[in-house]
């Protein structure tokens, strides 16, 4: 079984076991799960259900690896560069987005 789910302006395809790397969301520290209720398609290969916009009653729970404080993962660094030909200016900053690795538990129909 898999889902299609919206998190953070993004959409992941999941599978039970996926871990997955989700924005930063409002929980707890002390979290051990999280509840993710926007699903947007189920499906286990020959039946699929597709929302309008979201399934009605469909979840997917996602574990963290320990707590919520504990499944932030950085992502790699980013050095965006601004340029100016002929203007003798150029400007380099370095960002690097914090994201949470959550693992896939159930997938809730």
């Amino acid at each position: 079984m898999y889902a299609v789910i919206e998190q953070g302006g993004k959409q992941y395809m999941v599978n039970q076991g996926d871990v997955i790397n989700i924005e930063l969301a409002d929980v707890a520290g002390d979290a051990q799960t999280i509840e993710l209720d926007k699903v947007l398609l189920i499906g286990d290969g020959k039946n699929s259900t597709i929302g309008a916009p979201y399934v009605q009653g469909a979840k997917v729970v996602g574990k963290f690896a320990a707590t919520a404080d504990e499944a932030m993962v950085k992502g790699p660094k980013l050095y965006p560069t601004h340029f100016r030909r002929r203007k003798n200016s150029k400007k380099r900053i370095g960002h690097r987005q914090k994201y949470m690795a959550v693992t896939i538990e159930k997938i809730k129909a």
